[in-house]
């Protein structure tokens, strides 16, 4: 990455969420209680699902990348954004900047594929339980694990590729706590409108793409639930209205920021917030702490360790 000759722009300037220093120190506070909450809550579920045998099912598989994923979204820019609401002068560096971008693209479109494998997990399991065990092996989970992170890599890369050669001379003010590729681009010294398009067309099309197939899924998995009238499958439904409104607390920022990026609003860097902080606490909350089974492995492993 040589900045020297593609850019004069050798740091960014990042913006907070406010300007007074009051609301700044509270944010501070806040978000450090958040971060914290989310990387002890996620990597509780890890350490549960990875010593509990009985959790040792494709679905907690699922779950437990999950929740590291989101220890990683949530951990690429919210350290830094929680530093920067002490200091005076917010900045990153040039190569600070492209990293972020990397990462969120990494993390985020990962988290993306995950969601939609959890889907297709839930889909067989409920749509065609007699085929579970075997459409739902080791294999095909390590495969899908596997897949969502180069699928992750690859979606960071093709953004990555055309953005780190840009010609940035100035300004260098980035409207958001974080590099955010749409903000980012719109200050490079050329014409925004292709590097747009090619974002629209990458970053826009996959997240609108994949929340249609996790709602057909989970419209089709509803549909199936809704035939039968049994105490489990109310359960079932219950659940999966609460991952309908997950996922869209997630999709719906990314696909507001990326699918119609031509135009900067100031609400964006708040809904970026979103995806970045609240959906990795939601996660573990919605899909994994309301749930039985977790919770009684939770309860083994510490008493497990109080007797240790």
């Amino acid at each position: 990455m040589d900045q020297e000759n593609n850019s004069g722009v050798t740091e960014f300037v990042l913006h907070s969420l406010s300007g007074s220093r009051e609301l700044q120190l509270f944010y501070f506070a806040f978000f450090t209680l958040f971060y914290l909450s989310i990387v002890l809550g996620n990597l509780l579920i890890v350490l549960t699902v990875f010593s509990e045998p009985s959790l040792h099912t494709p679905m907690y598989f699922l779950l437990s990348n999950l929740s590291f994923i989101d220890v990683c979204l949530s951990t690429f820019a919210t350290p830094k954004m929680i530093v920067d609401f002490l200091v005076e002068h917010k900045t990153i560096s040039f190569e600070g900047c492209m990293a972020q971008i990397f990462f969120l693209h990494v993390f985020a479109g990962g988290e993306m594929m995950l969601l939609v494998a959890m889907a297709y997990d839930r889909y067989v399991a409920i749509c065609r339980p007699l085929h579970y065990a075997t459409i739902m092996n080791v294999r095909k989970c390590i495969s899908l694990v596997v897949g969502s992170w180069l699928i992750g890599v690859l979606h960071s890369v093709s953004q990555l590729v055309f953005t780190v050669n840009l010609p940035f001379c100035g300004p260098n003010r980035v409207d958001s706590f974080f590099c955010d590729l749409p903000l980012v681009i719109k200050l490079a010294c050329t014409d925004p409108f292709t590097l747009e398009a090619l974002m629209l067309s990458d970053s826009g099309l996959m997240a609108t793409c994949s929340f249609v197939l996790l709602l057909a899924s989970y419209t089709v998995i509803l549909l199936t639930v809704r035939r039968h009238s049994s105490a489990g499958m109310a359960k079932a439904r219950a659940t999966l209205s609460a991952h309908i409104a997950v996922v869209t607390l997630f999709f719906g920022p990314c696909i507001f920021i990326y699918a119609w990026p031509f135009s900067s609003l100031p609400v964006d860097k708040f809904l970026s917030i979103f995806y970045t902080v609240f959906t990795p606490l939601l996660n573990p909350l919605i899909y994994t702490l309301r749930n039985k089974e977790v919770i009684s492995a939770m309860q083994k492993l510490r008493h497990r360790q109080v007797r240790s």
